[in-house]
Parts: structure tokens; C-alpha cells; sequence
């Protein structure tokens, strides 16, 4: 079952850019004023009196009860409490000072962020193959769960969402499928269309865009890799060929296309199980200034667990997004399996790239020039490396193997038009030094091979030494078996958590390079204008892509675990990662180092572990209060996110904040800091022993150093207690304690800075 939602916002994002808004003095603005009195089942003259409440509040600084109705575009009287209005910038000053009111924000854009996936994950065999004791068959491949997915709309006629082999569609659920032209059957149980939001900002859409259905090709994969159907033979140009299929593919999916807020109201109220959230924005807010974190704070206060995508802004620290404490955050790393084209230069040196193109139209060496050398004269030597549009003489060009640098993921495309239209024979992209050595596929209309720093710097010097250049391309194929993998896509954002550095972001990593997923027919595999082909299956990187693959296996552990907290399905999978490559060695990131916990989070996800975790790190709704009383939110604020009546605690340590991971941000003045945390037995009666691998510089200590439990749900407390050996200046170190009975192991990262 699941769930997709938001369409227009992914517009307010593309179409931002190319509009100019006609309210010079008004915008759209969300006035968050926290939780509602009337409790998670609300009758309608609750709505009614919740929404009149609203009206009354904006109605008072307005002047009247008219006015304040035709501000208002969204009133959000179910979970959330709050509006969305068009307003004057004066005007929303004075209604964030009123006593009731938590904050008032811009409403802005968030930006939009499969076959061998699952078998790497150890859900089936190299052979297809699904063992009795995997999650799928102990999951029952999610049957009765309900995915909701914050996106762009869907495709509904792609063979990924087919109702065969689908239950009945589940008794709880209390969706709709708006509008007559969008289909739902038994496995995309719904769909929901909002307008509102954006038309507050950039005027009317047009009208055959007033549906749920994906315009821009991003809900579509992501929804297809959470809960799509096994659909035989799906491949890309002939790569990848297999069986596509979501991770949950007995989930029912409703798909809803709205403004986030709104969608989040409508996902609760509908009864879903799990919310996967492709979206986020490209610096993080505070935590109530955020419709994505606001939504999912309410979504978790009703029992809903909220997956989100961490960001594709990596590989510099401090960019990860979604970092709420009560989001789960999934970063992007890669496969055991390469889409290989190999580059063989003039002094017979072959290089390893990848490309979802064909071969070059005869199988012999062409002439390879540097895009440098081919420069127009008023084109800045800048522009030349990147081969940006009008930067490059064509009849230096013409017939031959066009070597550029890529920067940036939109030089996939100019890049591609600036070959074509100089008539290129092939094209050969090497990374700049941020991308470093991670390369992704990507369709091509051009014989096209994505080369690795360190290689294209070998191709720029073949190129400068050597009078007649030349170089020949081998069609794509697929290569699995790669080692070492995952490696830490650079894409992927990374921590530390730039709104409050206690909570380490992102939480893990999962596959989200290079992953098959179901695709749309309005938009060409290659974004190229002169590209006019159809696929229903494209290959895509990104941590729109992990996501989801965390959503399926969260939805996977709620049919084994029905009545597990969210807090608890969070840290089942954390404790069960690994922070090892299937080569046996640690985790490495785009430039070939060890990668540490500020790109995997607490490692690398294992669904089959994630089973049988042992113990977790439960948190409730007052544990969650408590991390907001102790991040600076006053008395006041607090009674308003609370249902009932809420006193902040005198004392409280957020370093104490029973999180899966252990994060010190700052080993205080003394060198020495004390941490508490508290498990919760799920498993068989056992004793756990303690082992730490300490970080550099710094003596652990847990104290007691085993942990006996006689019975499920038993808890225990320890103690951690940092102490700094050798001071440094070097920032950021690394450890891991892990508690272990013989049969399980339960692993956190231990994350210190100290002065």
C-alpha cells in the first residue's frame, strides 16, 4: 500500500526561475501554531471549529472574518495546526508575535531530490531466487501496509503499479482517487491533487496539468522502487535486465501530488503506515519553519514513520537536509553492479567508465580532441572544459571524440547538445576533482563514456603529449560482482547536522546509485530537446533513490512488527548496518578514503538483520518534546506542539536524547563528558557485552559493561563517558560501540569534537 503525494510543488520549483511573480508586496506565508486540543479523531464540527479558529486569529489582524477567508488557501484542522495565507510582509510580522502562534515562514520550494538493488541487500539470490527466512517472505512482501509518497505524481499505467497478486485494499483506509482521469486499482490505492500553494505564488496552472499524474519523471521512479510490482524483462536499452520490482511490491501505494503540509494532513488522516519523502530543501530550517519536518513531528505523534531523502548536495560537509530528530534520513551509495564502457586511448591504455549508450558507429579509433583545444575564440577557457553551449568550434569537433569536463550534473546536457551540435562522433566526461572517482550511467544520444577523475586527468595529459590523439569507445554492458561496494556516492550530503549537531544526519546509507526504476513517457531519458525516444524503465542516482529502499524495508518490519513504535523500526535498522564494503574493508567515499559516519550515518543498511535486532533505542512523543525543550523552544511553544498540557523538565541533557547514534559535538573545557542511553530488549533473554572501538584521542568508558534481560520489552540503562587522551585539532573522530549476546549485534557510531 502506499501512498505518493506533491505535484505542484516540484512546478514551483521548475518554474520559479522562468516566472516573476505579480504580488510585488504579498506572498504566501504558513502560520504554524502547533498541535489541536480535539485529539487524533476529530469530528467534523472539530474540523469546522478548528478551521474558524483560524479565520478568527488572521481575521484580527486583517480586520474582519472576510478578509481573513480570502487570505487563506489551506487550513490545516486535522493533526496539524495552522494555515497557509497570502499576506503582506508587514502583516506576517505581526501575526509571529502573536502568543498562540509557533512561527510564520515563506512558503518556498523544496527541491525534488529497481533490479539489482534487492539482491545486493541479500533479499534474493543471485539466481532470483527468494529464500524462506528472507524479509520478503517473513514480510510477506508488505502486504497490508500503506507507503505514502511526498512526490511528483505517478504514472499510473506503468506495469510496476499492476493490482496482480494484490489483497484486497485495506479495511483502515479512508483515501480517495481524485479526479475521474487518473486510475487507481487494488495496489495504487490513491491519489490527491493540490494547487493551491503554488497558484498562491505564481498565478493559475494550466488545465491539463490539474491532475495527480507525474509530468517530470521523479514520483514515478521513486515511487516504483518503494512498493512497484515484479515486472520480468525490464531493462534499459538492453542494461540491467531482469525482474524490476519495489522492495514492498504487496504494498499498496496511494499517490498524492500537494503542497507538503497539506499532504502530510491527508496521508495521517488516511491511514497510511509509512511516508516517503524524495524532497527537501537545499539548506536545512529550523526545525518549525520547515513544512517537511513540521508534517513529519505530527505524522510521528500519530504513530507514522517518515522516510526522507538526506540531499544531493555532497560531497561538502554540512549540507545534509532533513534532519529532524524524528525523520529518518538516508544518504546514497552505491551497487555491486557497473553499466562498464571502456575507453582504450592511442597507447593502448584502457580505462573503465560507464554509460547507458550505444557503441561508436564502427568499431575503430577516432580522433580525440580536449574541448580546450577546440574553443571558439571569445570563449572563456572556463566554459571551453565544461563544453557549455556556444563554447566550442564545431569544425574543430566534427567527426571526432569529444573530451569535456564534468562540474556539475547539468553538464550532462549541455555538454551532450554542445557534441551534437558540432558533430561529435562520441563523448567522453571526465569528473572535476570535487566529483572525484565516483561515476554514475546516464542515457545518451551519443556513444558517451563517464570517466573518473583520476582517468581524466590521465586523458587531458595523453592528450597535451601526443601530436595525434586518438581513442575508441566499447558499447555499455552490465558488470556485477563489482568490489568494493557500497561506496558513498558524491552527490550525497553530508553531516555533520548543520541545525543541531547532537543528532548525526544522515541516519544511514542505501542504494541509490545507478538504480533501475519504472519511468514516464513525457519527458526523454536524456533531457536532450532533440531526444524524442520512450522508455518505461530508466536507470537514476540520487538519495530520491535511497529513500525509498529504506521506506520498503520500514514497511517490510511493520507487517512482522505491527505494533513496534517509529522510534523502533528507526533503530532496528541503524543497530544492523555495516560500515564494511563487500570486500571486507571500510566503506570508502568518492575519492577512494574511508568514509565516515557524516556519509553512511550508522552504516549501510541490512533488511535480513534488520529482522531480529536484539535490542533498540526506543523514543516516544515526550522524548521528542524533551530534545525540543533542551534545543531552546520556551514554555509557551511547548504547550502548543503538546496534545496535552506540557511543563519542559528542569533539567535535561540533550546529549542524554536516547538516539541510536552518539554524538559530542564539543568535549567541554574539562575534556570529559558522560552520555546515558537506554535499550529495550525485543529479542530472545540474553546477555549483551560491550566492545568499543574508541575514536582517536578519546578513552570510553560504558558503564556496566553487560546488560542481562530475562524477557521482551525489559529495559536497561549504561552509561558512556568520553574522556579526551590526546587533545587535537583536527576536528571530527570516529568510533563504534557495539553490544553483542553471541547471536546479535547492535551497533552504534560514536561521533566526537573536541578542542
Amino acid at each position: 500500500m502506499s501512498f505518493s503525494i506533491f505535484h505542484l510543488i516540484s512546478f514551483f520549483l521548475l518554474w520559479s526561475f522562468l516566472q516573476q511573480s505579480s504580488h510585488a508586496i504579498k506572498k504566501s506565508y504558513i502560520v504554524y501554531i502547533g498541535s489541536h486540543s480535539h485529539g487524533p479523531n476529530p469530528s467534523a464540527s472539530d474540523l469546522q471549529s478548528a478551521t474558524d479558529s483560524h479565520y478568527n486569529l488572521l481575521g484580527s489582524h486583517l480586520g474582519s472574518h472576510e478578509k481573513a477567508k480570502e487570505a487563506i488557501f489551506y487550513s490545516y484542522n486535522k493533526h496539524i495546526n495552522g494555515f497557509a495565507a497570502v499576506l503582506e510582509v508587514e502583516e506576517a510580522a505581526k501575526i509571529a508575535k502573536h502568543p498562540n502562534v509557533v512561527s510564520v515562514f515563506e512558503n518556498k520550494g523544496h527541491e525534488l531530490q529497481t533490479t539489482r538493488s534487492w539482491e545486493f541487500l541479500g533479499l534474493e539470490n543471485n539466481y532470483g531466487v527468494v529464500p524462506k527466512d528472507s524479509i520478503w517472505e517473513k514480510g510477506r512482501y508488505g502486504e497490508g501496509t500503506i507507503i505514502a509518497n511526498i512526490d511528483s505524481g505517478v504514472s499510473p499505467e506503468s506495469k510496476s503499479f499492476s493490482d496482480d497478486g494484490m489483497g484486497p485494499v485495506p479495511s483502515r483506509w479512508r483515501g480517495i482517487c481524485q479526479l475521474d482521469n487518473f486510475h487507481c486499482n487494488r495496489k495504487l490505492i490513491g491519489a490527491r491533487f493540490y494547487s493551491q500553494g503554488y497558484e498562491s505564488k505564481f498565478g493559475r496552472l494550466n488545465q491539463s496539468l490539474y491532475n495527480a499524474r507525474d509530468v517530470l519523471g521523479h514520483g514515478t521512479p521513486t515511487l516504483s522502487v518503494a512498493g512497484g510490482n515484479f515486472v520480468s524483462g525490464a531493462n534499459v536499452f538492453g542494461l540491467a535486465n531482469g525482474t524490476a520490482k519495489g522492495g514492498s511490491p504487496r504494498s499498496h501505494i496511494e499517490c498524492t501530488d500537494a503542497d507538503i503540509m497539506q499532504a502530510f494532513e491527508d496521508a495521517i488522516s488516511d491511514g497510511v503506515d509509512i511516508i516517503s519523502c524524495s524532497l527537501g530543501q537545499t539548506s536545512p530550517k529550523e526545525f518549525f519553519e520547515d513544512g517537511i519536518s513540521i508534517g513529519a513531528f505530527h505524522a510521528i505523534e500519530n504513530g507514522v514513520i517518515v522516510v526522507a531523502g538526506g540531499g544531493n548536495s555532497g560531497p561538502k560537509f554540512g549540507t545534509v537536509t532533513n534532519v529532524a530528530p524524528w525523520l529518518f534520513s538516508v544518504a546514497a551509495s552505491t551497487i555491486d553492479r557497473n553499466f562498464v564502457s571502456y575507453l582504450q586511448l592511442g597507447d593502448k591504455h584502457i580505462i573503465m567508465g560507464t554509460s547507458l549508450s550505444t557503441g561508436l558507429p564502427n568499431e575503430k579509433f577516432y580522433s580525440l580532441v580536449s574541448s580546450v583545444d577546440a574553443k571558439v575564440g571569445n570563449a572563456t577557457i572556463e566554459d571551453a572544459k565544461i563544453c557549455k553551449v556556444g563554447s566550442l568550434d564545431p569544425n574543430k569537433v566534427k567527426g571526432k571524440i569529444l573530451f569535456c569536463l564534468l562540474r556539475e550534473l547539468d553538464g550532462l546536457v549541455y555538454a551532450e547538445e554542445e557534441a551534437i551540435s558540432g558533430g561529435s562522433i562520441g563523448l567522453v566526461l571526465g569528473n572535476d576533482k570535487q566529483r572525484g572517482n565516483d561515476i554514475m550511467a546516464y542515457a545518451h544520444l551519443l556513444p558517451t563514456s563517464h570517466i573518473n577523475y583520476t582517468d581524466g586527468e590521465y586523458v587531458h595529459s595523453y592528450i597535451k603529449a601526443t601530436k595525434t590523439p586518438m581513442a575508441y569507445m566499447t558499447k555499455a554492458k552490465t558488470e556485477v560482482g563489482v568490489k568494493p561496494a557500497p561506496v558513498i556516492a558524491s552527490l550525497s550530503s553530508r553531516g555533520p547536522n548543520p541545525i543541531q549537531p547532537i543528532i548525526l544526519k544522515p541516519d544511514i546509507t542505501a542504494p541509490g546509485v545507478d538504480i533501475l526504476y519504472a519511468y514516464i513517457g513525457a519527458i526523454s531519458p536524456t533531457g536532450l530537446a532533440s531526444d524524442n525516444q520512450w522508455i518505461p524503465y530508466n536507470i537514476g542516482s540520487g538519495t530520491s533513490i535511497s529513500c525509498p529502499h529504506v521506506s520498503a524495508i520500514v514497511a517490510l518490519l511493520k507487517t512482522i512488527y505491527p505494533n513496534w513504535s517509529p522510534a523502533a523500526f528507526k533503530s532496528a535498522i541503524m543497530t544492523t548496518t555495516t560500515i564494511q564494503g563487500n570486500n571486507h574493508r571500510p566503506i570508502k567515499d568518492q575519492s577512494k578514503e574511508d568514509a565516515t559516519p557524516f556519509g553512511y550515518g550508522a552504516g549501510h543498511i541490512q533488511p535480513e538483520l534488520a529482522m531480529d535486532p536484539g535490542l533498540v533505542y526506543d523514543l516516544n512523543i515526550v522524548d521528542y518534546l524533551n530534545f525540543l525543550c533542551a534545543h531552546g523552544y520556551n514554555q509557551t511553544q511547548m504547550k502548543m506542539f503538546s496534545r496535552k498540557p506540557y511543563i519542559c523538565p528542569k533539567s535535561y541533557n540533550m546529549l542524554d536524547f536516547n538516539y541510536p547514534s552518539i554524538t559530542v559535538p564539543n568535549l567541554g573545557k574539562h575534556f570529559v563528558q558522560e552520555v546515558t542511553r537506554t535499550v529495550t530488549n525485543v529479542g530472545s533473554p540474553g546477555t549483551y557485552r560491550v566492545q568499543v572501538n574508541e575514536p582517536h584521542g578519546i578513552f570510553v568508558l560504558i558503564k556496566p559493561r553487560s546488560l542481562t534481560f530475562n524477557e521482551v520489552g525489559e529495559k536497561k540503562t549504561f552509561k558512556i563517558i568520553f574522556k579526551v587522551t590526546k587533545p587535537t585539532s583536527s576536528g571530527y573522530v570516529f568510533g563504534h560501540l557495539l553490544w553483542s549476546d553471541g547471536r546479535h549485534k547492535v551497533m552504534s557510531p560514536l561521533v566526537v569534537k573536541h578542542n
